[in-house]
């Protein structure tokens, strides 16, 4: 797996860019600004799956399946939800092709033009509200928690992969509640849900807290999410909950009848991540010699590489390796045993870390002989001469470790890398140097946008449960309840 690309210090998009590339996550394809996403990423996805839809299920959730196409006319009446997104729409507007007239493939059939345009999905509350109309009668109809795992379109114009493009994959939560009161406990219930998942299984650390208005999603009251810093300083929207209100209800007309017999519209929520977590492992934990996965989320948790000189070598490694393989798969440990004959035990040492398989196990005839084995973790790169004895059980608690460095180094880094700041001057010099700058606001989108606009940082949220403290704005010196975090971002 020769490196033949640049380090995080030199070019960091470039370094993200040909890693995500490099290391069989995904590649762009032949249709613009859309990616495929090969085996190996696609694996580190399901696991991302499996571990949300657990939770969500857990919260009470079922998951449920909408159209990918919305008819144009939902989009109209909700107003602030189609201004938000009127510029990232792709359309239908036929549905037939014919073959040229002069033979030379294909074209659109001008005679096939759709009575109605079809929007490809950006988002489905205006599909689900319409849909909920029919569902939704009573309070004995509420709650409704249904999730949606699906891909979403949104026209872009400058593509990263997994970061930003016009194809990506998601899951979209969308509930109704009877009272304002259970949609707005929901929003913070799916936040912390959340939260949990990024810092505990994807072993980084996250901000909890609000957008401000200029910031939240095209149709919420209010926006709730959780923000992580990359290693390049910059932050990454890692999830958001939405408290839509009765927005939605009152577009499509969403009424239930309360116990006391009146009729009232029903109150909202939406919440979603989507495969852009995946840019955000990247980024979180790589470094210049490859990914490095947290091994709750890595498809290979351990590998085994035999070293031998002959097959009568090979044989007897087998034997004990199969062994390791059988007791670490009853722990639950994904492993696999490299035996091919086609590379070398140091070229299948080269991919393995390139692809950040947490553990690796080295086999070779003078450890059959002393009872041992080699074991290298991929974050610390650090070797250890293990004993066969209890062996698994001592991989089990070292995933465990490796996990949880990740997450207090990840930590580290942004503690070191979050700075305060009193003045403008001081904001700037701050926000250039990369990294989160906790700042007074004095709670107007014109300062908030004057500030993007000269600086490029963005407030990434008001922070939930922090100290409130009384200061001026950096950029007006008018009065201010609370630090906000501002940041450069993807």
């Amino acid at each position: 797996m020769a490196k033949d690309f640049p380090t995080r210090a030199e070019n960091y998009a470039q370094w993200y860019q040909d890693l995500v590339i490099k290391a069989d996550l995904a590649e762009n394809s032949a249709v613009r600004g859309c990616m495929v996403i090969k085996p190996y990423g696609y694996a580190i996805w399901e696991k991302m799956q499996a571990v949300l839809d657990r939770k969500f299920k857990e919260t009470g959730h079922s998951n449920a399946y909408f159209p990918l196409f919305i008819p144009k006319s939902f989009f109209s009446k909700e107003a602030s939800h189609v201004e938000g997104f009127a510029k990232e729409c792709a359309i239908v507007t036929h549905y037939r092709l014919k073959n040229a007239e002069d033979g030379n493939g294909v074209v659109v059939d001008p005679e096939a033009k759709l009575e109605e345009e079809l929007i490809i999905r950006p988002t489905s509350e205006t599909i689900i509200w319409n849909t909920y109309r029919g569902w939704i009668q009573s309070y004995r109809d509420l709650p409704i928690l249904v999730n949606q795992w699906a891909n979403v379109v949104r026209w872009e114009m400058r593509t990263r992969l997994f970061l930003r493009t016009a194809e990506f994959l998601w899951q979209e939560g969308h509930t109704a509640h009877a009272t304002k009161e259970e949609a707005i406990e929901e929003t913070k219930r799916m936040l912390d849900v959340y939260a949990d998942f990024v810092e505990n299984t994807m072993a980084v650390p996250v901000y909890k807290g609000v957008k401000t208005a200029n910031e939240r999603f095209a149709g919420a009251l209010d926006t709730y999410c959780i923000e992580a810093m990359m290693q390049d300083g910059k932050a990454l929207q890692a999830g958001t909950s939405h408290f839509l209100g009765q927005n939605f209800a009152k577009a499509f007309d969403v009424k239930f009848t309360g116990k006391d017999g009146k009729q009232d519209f029903v109150w909202a929520t939406s919440w979603g991540v989507s495969t852009r977590l995946m840019g955000a492992l990247v980024m979180a934990h790589s470094d210049d010699d490859g990914l490095v996965l947290p091994p709750k989320l890595a498809p290979i948790q351990v590998v085994i590489v035999p070293i031998h000189k002959n097959d009568e070598q090979l044989a007897a490694i087998t034997v004990v390796a199969n062994k390791i393989v059988d007791e670490l798969k009853k722990l639950g440990i994904s492993v696999k045993y490299d035996d091919r004959d086609t590379h070398k035990p140091g070229w299948k040492f080269s991919e393995y870390e390139f692809k950040g398989v947490p553990v690796r196990v080295a086999i070779g005839p003078r450890d059959l002989e002393n009872g041992t084995v080699e074991v290298a973790r991929r974050d610390t790169k650090e070797k250890s001469v293990m004993q066969l004895t209890d062996l698994t059980l001592k991989i089990s608690h070292l995933l465990d470790h490796i996990q949880d460095n990740l997450y207090k180094k990840a930590l580290t880094f942004r503690e070191e890398n979050t700075h305060h700041a009193d003045s403008y001057d001081e904001f700037k010099k701050k926000i250039e140097q990369g990294g989160f700058v906790m700042a007074h606001w004095d709670g107007t989108t014109e300062t908030e946008l004057k500030i993007k606009e000269e600086t490029k940082a963005t407030i990434r949220c008001i922070p939930l449960n922090a100290k409130k403290e009384k200061g001026k704005c950096i950029f007006s010196g008018n009065d201010s309840e609370q630090r906000v975090i501002f940041a450069q971002a993807y």
